[in-house]
């Protein structure tokens, strides 16, 4: 086994091979005369992970972890070396030294002199200088201290401290003052990050940094970044590099590669999320808004004290509908909260917000109220009476900067004392009314109408009728409030609603834990402001979709996420935990939640003893049927043998995450950031811009016609209308076929690549441009260029392989020509979706 010293450098790999103890297995050659060996010269390349053929067919493939496989490609013939080390951190070490090996030959060791290391020496060494003020050629104990925790706020300062006592004590050294090579030591040893060189390498054609051509790359392929020029690899250079040296000559460092991934530009979340971005002139019921229910409780319902903390707290996390329980006070006044809303109604978000009104009043109270609402909120009161001619409510943009009150407008003959009522007419546009059954409310409810469903009641109807549940939310707004048991006031799961459509699903924004996670996580999108637009699937009428589905949705391409946990940073011991000290043994859990279809969770390995820097290196795959209702959830925990602990989470809608490598910032239990603490992720999605080579197969998304989902037609009885959704039919199947045809022809191009089915396509030609050169660098196969498509053409006699990669790629080549000459399929089907949502607005 290697050492436990930090690698940084292609010299670490190479001694670590030379020194490690390994357990070895050697093969025999087919004659049995003699044990294989590989002439280094004829090493074609090196291949991470389990794609060759040899990996893909065999048995135990499964059992072996896709970050601990690798393979040397050899000889003329490409044949397979295929490797398995005993960890990630191994097979990371043998595959940069191999790569060095073949490169650079009997020169790897003069050559690995490191520029990176002179880059990192040059700046460390300048920014000791200026802290040795009084150039004694050492600084204290304490200002080193303080150096380094400047460079690496997330390292502890008695870590820090100790380690330099270690190291002198280690050098019998006396005194405590720091010399300039004490301390570029000290920080190579607690800010090194392994798994950060290792990616370096891999991008930078083994050397020790990347030029401005090898960023580009990366930016493209692996961030995903379009548009991607010379001069943007410069601006990243020049903004993230530290050293002077890296700065000139257009060189990004280990540590500026470290502080690039680790900025907000390789944050996970989409950054075009954190603004308005989604079409905001549908419809109110054709979004979910973020909701509160009791919202002046800051604790439990059943003995916590309310609060107008609550409405504060709800108000600036963009909660766009509240509820305001009014009770009857003192000399006739109600006991109300209006003013508070009134000044931070808008303070998160401009778009409408709903206030629900749980009226508990005598009648003549609920006149002082009404006065009371009128003189504070004024005009932003919406009290235009509906328009009888629309069949829809206005949209969040037309309603902006207003505040809509939810209740039920009092009978003239009504005598009773309390209720949710109000004898005024500023109720107009979420009239609250019983819901009977979906035939009533399709035949008789208005679209200004709202109904509310206790969560019981809501399950029962999303079991019983969920396609109904579904239809009825595409036109009405629905709410969703928490079983009056729940006198704790934990949550219900959104999700379980969300996935019907149910526009308003009202938390208890008091108790912490894995719904309200959910729930925050899912209204981060579309710049937090309260309103997310539902999947289009779930709002256009000529749509059918079941909340129940168990399998992947017609007509919706199901997406494959590729998630590797590849290490952690700076995790903190769980609050309240003292069984072990400050001993962290960190792992981590992968969640997916949306549909049942797509409800999944996976976790890694437990790395004991090591919160500071844990390496995970294991990566999973989750296939995703609706992919705008699905979320991710990444939860760290502390195993515990009492009881495991959380550390922290991070909540992020699917359709928000960012392709390639990046960082997440981890939350508490109540949601504040935790200082310093990340995951380092790699990201990749099929039909997403990015994410470059996945480091796993397993889930393939490749159907045959017979195994198809081909989206169907429900039979109406109306002739008219069904003969024009049967002329649909045809054109929906030969699209769905093209787009599987592209599919299937993909993915062979892709393994022949020696990548999985989420690569992209930038990704593969990289793979493949080291096997266009013959031994003499000739050229042994060419892009043509001269058509509309690049064409493979070979320069005299290919290896059998090769033959099979020209192949794939012709039949590529063909079915992306089929599908632009086929472009009126889809031009159909809009044509005819557009006609019926026409006759559907009529009919209604």
């Amino acid at each position: 086994m290697p050492t436990e010293k930090k690698i940084s450098s292609a010299s670490d790999c190479i001694n670590s091979m030379v020194d490690g103890v390994y357990y070895r297995y050697f093969l025999l050659d087919a004659d049995m005369q003699s044990l294989r060996w590989i002439d280094i010269k004829s090493i074609k390349e090196v291949r991470t992970g389990k794609n060759t053929d040899t990996f893909r067919a065999n048995g135990i493939s499964d059992q072996i972890s896709e970050d601990c496989a690798f393979s040397i490609i050899y000889g003329e013939n490409y044949e397979s070396l295929d490797l398995v080390a005993n960890s990630a951190d191994v097979a990371n070490i043998w595959v940069t030294g191999l790569r060095y090996l073949i490169s650079y030959g009997k020169h790897t060791l003069n050559m690995i002199q490191s520029c990176q290391d002179n880059m990192r020496a040059s700046w460390l060494g300048e920014l000791f200088d200026e802290a040795d003020i009084i150039r004694g050629k050492c600084i204290s104990l304490c200002s080193a201290v303080q150096l380094i925790k400047n460079l690496s706020p997330g390292v502890k300062n008695v870590k820090i401290e100790l380690k330099f006592k270690e190291l002198h004590k280690a050098r019998d050294k006396t005194g405590s003052d720091v010399t300039k090579e004490e301390f570029i030591e000290v920080f190579h040893d607690l800010c090194t990050r392994p798994e950060i060189y290792f990616l370096l390498v891999q991008f930078s054609s083994n050397k020790e940094f990347l030029d401005t051509k090898d960023l580009m790359i990366f930016l493209e392929a692996e961030q995903g970044m379009a548009k991607v020029s010379e001069d943007i690899s410069v601006e990243v250079i020049q903004k993230y590099e530290p050293s002077k040296e890296g700065q000139l000559k257009g060189w990004l460092s280990l540590d500026g590669f470290t502080k690039y991934l680790m900025s907000g530009e390789c944050h996970i979340f989409d950054p075009e999320q954190k603004t308005v971005c989604q079409d905001m002139n549908q419809p109110l019921s054709h979004y979910y808004i973020n909701s509160s229910h009791n919202t002046y409780l800051i604790e439990d319902q059943f003995k916590g004290p309310s609060d107008i903390t609550g409405y504060i707290r709800a108000l600036k996390m963009g909660c766009r509908s509240v509820e305001l329980d009014v009770w009857d006070g003192p000399d006739n006044e109600p006991l109300i909260v209006i003013d508070i809303i009134n000044k931070y109604a808008f303070v998160a978000s401009e778009f409408p917000l709903i206030l629900c009104l749980e009226n508990h009043c005598s009648l003549k109270q609920q006149k002082v109220m009404f006065q009371h609402l009128k003189k504070i909120l004024g005009d932003r009161i919406h009290s235009d009476p509906p328009n009888l001619d629309d069949s829809y409510l206005p949209s969040p943009s037309d309603l902006k900067g207003k505040i809509l009150l939810k209740g039920k407008k009092l009978a003239s003959n009504c005598t009773g004392s309390e209720g949710e009522v109000t004898d005024e007419d500023e109720v107009t546009l979420c009239k609250s009314v019983t819901f009977k059954d979906f035939q009533t409310a399709f035949q008789n409810q208005k679209h200004w109408e709202l109904c509310s469903f206790n969560e019981v009641f809501a399950n029962r109807c999303a079991t019983d009728h969920p396609g109904d549940f579904v239809n009825y939310n595409k036109k009405f707004l629905a709410r969703v409030y928490p079983s009056p048991m729940r006198i704790d006031s934990s949550n219900m799961n959104p999700q379980d609603f969300w996935k019907c459509g149910c526009q308003i699903v009202a938390m208890n924004y008091q108790t912490p834990g894995l719904m309200m996670d959910l729930n925050i996580g899912w209204f981060r999108q579309n710049g937090n402001c309260g309103y997310v637009l539902r999947p289009a699937i779930m709002r256009e009428q000529v749509s059918y979709f079941s909340a129940n589905t168990k399998d992947s949705v017609p007509g919706v391409s199901p997406q494959l996420l590729h998630i590797k946990i590849i290490s952690g940073q700076n995790f903190p011991k769980p609050k309240g935990s003292g069984a072990k000290g400050d001993v962290v043994d960190p792992y981590v859990y992968v969640e997916i939640h949306g549909i049942p279809a797509d409800c999944a969770e996976q976790r890694t390995k437990t790395v004991h003893q090591n919160g500071d820097n844990p390496i995970f290196d294991e990566s999973f795959e989750f296939q995703i049927n609706l992919p705008e209702l699905a979320m991710v959830r990444f939860v760290v925990l502390d195993d515990d043998y009492i009881g495991d602990e959380f550390i922290g989470q991070y909540t992020i809608p699917f359709e928000c995450i960012q392709p390639g490598f990046r960082h997440i910032p981890l939350q508490s239990l109540t949601g504040e950031v935790l200082p310093h603490a990340w995951l380092f992720v790699h990201v990749a999605i099929t039909n997403r811009r990015g994410g470059g080579k996945p480091h796993k197969r397993g889930l393939s998304v490749r159907k045959s016609k017979r195994g198809r989902e081909y989206a169907s037609m429900r039979i109406l009885l109306i002739k008219a209308v069904d003969e024009v959704f049967k002329s649909a039919a045809q054109p929906l199947k030969e699209a769905t076929d093209l787009r599987e045809n592209m599919q299937n022809a993909i993915v062979p191009f892709k393994e022949l690549c020696g990548l999985s089915a989420v690569a992209n396509l930038k990704q593969c030609i990289l793979a493949l441009s080291p096997r266009l050169s013959g031994p003499d660098a000739s050229p042994v196969l060419l892009f043509n260029l001269r058509d509309q498509y690049p064409i493979m053409e070979a320069q005299g006699l290919l290896p059998e392989v090769l033959k099979k990669v020209v192949t794939a790629y012709e039949m590529v080549s063909t079915f992306t020509t089929h599908i632009v000459s086929k472009q009126q399929q889809p031009r159909q089907v809009l044509t005819l979706q557009s006609f019926m949502a026409t006759f559907y607005n009529k009919v209604h």
